[in-house]
């Protein structure tokens, strides 16, 4: 863990905040294809999060599939928060 975080704090920060979104956003994936119960107060809490975190891909991708609407939907945004991530983590540790 210390080579994957290692260098300048903030980005160390950036890294985190990033992965615990893309986290989240995964996770909701595997609720909604494993159909979790949405009364549950984590799986409750997962998915406004989600819905928070993916607000501007949403309904972005539109297959008829339910599942896959949902792998698209919530699984860009998690690609594109590590991506922009690291690229701005290896900016902030070059400077």
């Amino acid at each position: 863990m210390a080579r994957r975080y290692g260098g300048n704090p903030a980005a160390v920060i950036i890294l985190v905040a990033a992965d615990i979104a893309a986290l989240i956003l995964l996770l909701w994936i595997l609720f909604f294809v494993f159909d979790a119960n949405r009364a549950n107060d984590l799986v409750n809490w997962v998915h406004h999060s989600a819905d928070w975190l993916a607000g501007w891909s949403r309904d972005l991708f539109t297959p008829s599939n339910a599942k896959w609407r949902t792998v698209l939907n919530y699984g860009l945004p998690a690609v594109v928060y590590l991506v922009v991530a690291h690229a701005v983590a290896g900016r902030v540790n070059r400077a």
